[in-house]
């Protein structure tokens, strides 16, 4: 008999954790208990709160932007890690930590220099990346260090 591998991914809405068959990712599923889609292409904004729930506890990869308003090479590479997240999800969550709100969390993956891309699996990380990309690079990237771990 097959047995079915299950991802467990969390919600961006209510945080419920969800389990679903790796071939339903591509189908817009949605959340058990919110009903709200697990998957928006877009990056979520954490926090300290909720960080974990998505580094460390669900199966989909985290790229993480780490970023500060006051940074004009984060403003011009926001709209670039946000067409990334077009192209990335559902192989994996896109998400950004606010540097000055978070400092918790800048300290805890040593950010010294902004904006960074972290990308983790598992609560391990597997790769950064300091400086503006292009939405192309951003994409790249990811999917070479996600291929080579």
């Amino acid at each position: 008999m097959n047995e079915t591998q299950w991802l467990v991914v969390p919600c961006p809405d209510c945080g419920a954790m969800n389990r679903l068959p790796p071939e339903r990712l591509g189908q817009s599923p949605g959340c058990g208990r919110c009903h709200q889609p697990l998957f928006r292409g877009r990056p979520l904004a954490l926090t300290t709160g909720d960080f974990d729930r998505h580094a460390l506890r669900s199966e989909l990869p985290l790229l993480v932007d780490f970023w500060a308003p006051w940074c004009g090479p984060c403003l011009a590479m926001a709209p670039q890690f946000e067409a990334a997240a077009q192209v990335l999800e559902p192989e994996m969550r896109l998400a950004k930590v606010d540097t000055e709100a978070e400092t918790a969390l800048a300290a805890r993956y040593g950010i010294r220099g902004i904006p960074t891309l972290v990308l983790i699996r598992a609560g391990r990380e597997l790769g950064r990346q300091s400086g503006a990309l292009s939405r192309d690079q951003i994409v790249a990237w990811a999917r070479r260090v996600l291929a080579g771990a």
